[in-house]
């Protein structure tokens, strides 16, 4: 049973990482909820889905006041990460797609910051795109600090996984869109990220491979033709879409592999440069802890090869 705690329990395990090390947070809007956030009715929860204090598996939901996390390298190679976890559009997890890859990713020198979003069904004003609007004004935020944070600005890439791998591929695909108003100089800022790395996404709309949740929480039961191809990011590439590197296993039971292969194909006909990696075994929400004995470990050290190599 999962482990509902206090308001300091949750602020002590919200705010803590490996070795109780104090991480640097900051909101993502400037008055701490988002301005969509005056019309929903939500309140903040943080649960403890462990009960082995050594592997923390933390969620948070009613999500009003976005905020990043930042895990920074010992020795910084330049190139930042904006990570999304999953969370099946409910929830989002803190640890399993989130602190957990700081490990690998800070060893080669990325820096991460783990963003929590809000969700579509919770009554924001921005309604579907709250989570959108949210992930374009963290990489703007992350741009507008580049200089500050010894950043390449050119060299500014975001990480999704499952539920949140629909949010990347749409800020992917959406980038350029208004999904909010501008409050600060940080929103002249671009959204377009220089890189994208989806993990097991959630993608299409299309009923026959959707992800059954995150179709009814984003476009409801009954959509519309047009609701299903805006909020399909497949169905949205263009040539500028950014370079994006793709995994998935092919055994998961809750977001068809199908939805990677889809955007794997509208990615290569639009010729943006793409990688697929597909794992037999791994099921879903693996992150790096999941994986630890399957050849699917494999998959930090793919990404960054792939990165690495980018043209400039």
């Amino acid at each position: 049973m999962f482990q509902k705690l206090s308001s300091l329990t949750f602020a002590l395990l919200l705010f803590s990482q490996p070795l109780f090390a104090a991480p640097e947070r900051f909101p993502i809007w400037p008055q701490g909820d988002a301005p969509g956030a005056k019309s929903s009715p939500v309140n903040f929860q943080l649960t403890e889905r462990s009960k082995d204090p050594a592997l923390p598996d933390r969620a948070v939901s009613g999500v009003r006041a976005p905020q990043i996390t930042v895990y920074p390298p010992q020795k910084p190679n330049g190139t930042a990460i904006l990570v999304i976890p999953g969370g099946s559009y409910k929830r989002v997890v803190l640890d399993k797609e989130g602190s957990d890859l700081a490990a690998p990713f800070n060893a080669r020198g990325y820096t991460l910051f783990v963003m929590t979003y809000r969700m579509p069904e919770d009554g924001h004003a921005e309604g579907a795109d709250a989570p959108l609007a949210d992930a374009q004004r963290a990489l703007r935020t992350l741009r507008a600090q580049a200089e500050l944070r010894h950043l390449n600005p050119k060299k500014i890439g975001v990480m999704g996984f499952s539920a949140g791998g629909h949010v990347a591929a749409s800020l992917e695909t959406r980038y350029d869109e208004k999904v909010y108003t501008p409050v600060d100089n940080i929103d002249n800022q671009h959204a377009r990220p220089d890189f994208v790395v989806l993990g097991y996404p959630v993608i299409s709309m299309d009923q026959t491979i959707a992800h059954a949740g995150s179709r009814k929480a984003l476009i409801g039961e009954t959509p519309t033709a047009e609701q299903i191809k805006h909020y399909s990011p497949e169905q949205n590439i263009t040539a500028q879409t950014p370079p994006t590197f793709l995994l998935h296993a092919v055994d998961d039971p809750s977001v068809p592999v199908a939805n990677s292969l889809v955007m794997f194909n509208a990615l290569h006909a639009h010729n943006v440069l793409t990688e697929l990696h597909l794992f037999s075994h791994g099921q879903h929400g693996f992150g790096v802890r999941g994986v630890k004995h399957l050849p699917a470990a494999v998959w930090p050290e793919l990404a960054m090869n792939w990165i690495e190599a980018l043209p400039e």
